[in-house]
């Protein structure tokens, strides 16, 4: 079960139109490629998708599942939203909720266990292998923890466990962390145990009805069978404007954990048919992707080029990402930001600048949104928003 309703408020006019798993990612992905190409790189079949707060361009990226190999009829991926139950529709209230409200969907694959995902995080896992190790250790819930920075701790869940990797205490976002092993949002839970707790937490008023604030404490507190699974892999949440253009950036070094390509590891993707991109002669690029289907004349240093886009002649590009279809005409310089999908930047237009020139507090990638036309010779400075 695929978590994929957020609204993604700090991704600010990135999320103004669409769902946060459906924001484009490395030039050719969205960021649900990566729970939907880890479930088919481990073996699993059957997977549901929540999806809630502007749905329509995520629905539609989905299909059927064919690119991702889950458009089979018994099983496959199913788009699964709020809907009526008799008089009234509820949206989903919690990460709990969304998956309550789903409880029959799940009950007609009569599951063993079930694995719970978050739509937007980049990374890439073998749930095959932290599944078996949650049915050897006969766990009630199994979690998936990272080590991170002491200094980072508190933005996360953080779990306390022996050296057998039981869990015997669990933190929501602590001011003082009493471990470095932080919850990376992804849950193997019994099915029984999984039903049992969501229904308890559904009848209990005073619940926020949140799985790291409210089901997993209930499970430790009852002395259930818990378990932290370690990852060693690449993983980011890119909940922030900043982690979102790192993410992209980590992928033109040399980090082989971020291989898209990889034959057994493969991230997949829906890719609409694109020619080839032409990269003109007095063009200049340097460490930088291109992805298929744009026209390339001006100049690029260590930027993503998304899908179909056009970078006019003079034009420069320096650390920055460019989402697909964006137009970026003639003598415009882009510095640290981020163009959004389908988004037009006009002549002499100036987005973003160099950290080294401000002061820390005052500097942040600036952000153009998607389908947004910058007038010509616009200024946006660095931390700003179009």
């Amino acid at each position: 079960m695929i978590l994929a309703g957020g609204q993604g408020s700090r991704l600010t006019v990135l999320t103004e139109n669409t769902a946060k798993p459906a924001i484009p990612f490395g030039g050719k992905y969205r960021l649900i490629d990566f729970p939907l190409s880890n479930c088919v790189n481990s073996g699993i079949d059957t997977v549901g998708i929540l999806t809630q707060y502007q749905p329509l361009q995520l629905n539609e990226y989905i299909g059927n599942g064919m690119p991702w190999g889950l458009n089979s009829s018994n099983g496959g991926v199913h788009v699964l939203s709020p809907y009526s139950k008799s008089a009234s529709s509820e949206w989903y209230r919690g990460t709990a909720n969304a998956i309550y409200q789903n409880i029959s969907f799940m009950e007609r694959y009569h599951p063993a266990n079930v694995l719970i995902l978050s739509g937007d995080h980049i990374y890439k896992m073998n749930y095959a292998e932290m599944l078996a190790s949650h049915v050897n250790n006969k766990a009630d819930c199994t979690i998936a923890v990272l080590d991170v920075p002491i200094e980072e701790a508190s933005r996360f869940g953080i779990m306390s466990a022996d050296e057998n990797c039981k869990i015997y205490e669990f933190q929501e976002k602590p001011k003082e962390p009493k471990s470095t092993k932080a919850s990376m949002g992804i849950y193997a839970f019994r099915w029984e145990v999984l039903k049992k707790y969501l229904t308890e937490d559904n009848e209990d008023s005073n619940s926020s009805n949140d799985f790291g604030k409210n089901v997993i404490p209930k499970l430790v507190a009852d002395g259930r069978r818990l378990f932290a699974y370690e990852f060693n892999g690449y993983w980011k949440d890119v909940g922030t404007v900043s982690s979102l253009w790192q993410a992209n950036m980590d992928l033109l070094g040399e980090n082989p954990l971020l291989d898209m390509g990889e034959a057994r590891n493969r991230i997949y993707s829906r890719n609409y048919s694109h020619p080839g991109s032409y990269i003109a002669p007095e063009s200049e690029i340097v460490n930088s992707y291109i992805a298929e289907g744009s026209t390339v004349y001006g100049k690029i240093y260590n930027s993503i080029i998304s899908t179909g886009c056009l970078v006019e002649k003079d034009a420069e590009i320096h650390n920055s990402v460019v989402m697909p279809n964006a137009v970026i005409e003639t003598h415009s310089i882009i510095r640290y930001a981020i163009i959004g999908e389908d988004a037009t930047v006009h002549a002499y237009a100036k987005i973003g600048d160099d950290p080294e020139f401000y002061e820390k507090n005052r500097w942040d990638i600036a952000v153009v949104g998607r389908e947004k036309e910058v007038p010509q010779k616009k200024i946006l400075l660095p931390k700003e928003v179009y």
